[in-house]
């Protein structure tokens, strides 16, 4: 039987960006799902239930695979912070955000091929930002760099400027906890 391949359900930039650094060769192959939440439903409910259904929708080859996906959610006060629609929607995240802390939630999936068997999980990390007057909050939105962002900012960017601290998985906050990956990874020895 020939090796596993991995394969990321994303077009996200920024998680392809973190298997790289971790020395991961992949496919990526993005899967489109119908991203809303449900009535109620708890924002680390939603992170990990579409994270799945990224994982069941991709597309591969019948070949051995890991299937890798992941959905992150800016949480603060109860409410999602959703990518922001224009630059007075991201001033409005980031005022709400500075000087206090908020959830990034990341559902994680992974669907084991042909087996189709599913891992899924929640990842939560706290982020804590620096408290930010309206210029500086202005000349952030006027980089563009959180303009497609979950919370209008990007940790692993000029946003690092911001943080005042991070507790639990840094790549969580960026998208893909590759903490939590990394044992799946060894054990499906796509890892030495």
């Amino acid at each position: 039987m020939p090796g596993r391949r991995l394969v990321l359900a994303s077009a996200s930039p920024r998680r392809a960006d973190l298997l790289r650094q971790a020395g991961l060769s992949f496919e990526i192959r993005p899967s489109d799902i119908y991203e809303t939440a449900r009535p109620d439903e708890p924002a680390g409910d939603l992170a990990e239930r579409l994270a799945r259904e990224k994982a069941a929708a991709a597309a591969a080859r019948p070949s051995p695979a890991l299937v890798v996906a992941a959905d992150t959610l800016v949480v603060v006060d109860g409410d999602i912070l959703s990518k922001p629609r224009d630059p007075d929607e991201s001033r409005a995240m980031l005022a709400r955000l500075a000087g206090r802390a908020h959830a990034v939630i990341t559902g994680l999936a992974l669907r084991m091929l042909p087996e189709e068997e599913f891992h899924t999980e929640q990842v939560v990390s706290r982020v804590e930002f620096t408290p930010l007057t309206p210029a500086q909050i202005d000349w952030y939105v006027s980089t563009g760099e959180g303009a497609d962002k979950a919370g209008a900012y990007a940790l692993q960017g000029i946003g690092a400027l911001m943080i005042r601290s991070v507790e639990g998985s840094y790549t969580n906050v960026i998208g893909l906890p590759l903490d939590r990956l990394y044992p799946h990874l060894r054990r499906l020895n796509l890892l030495p």
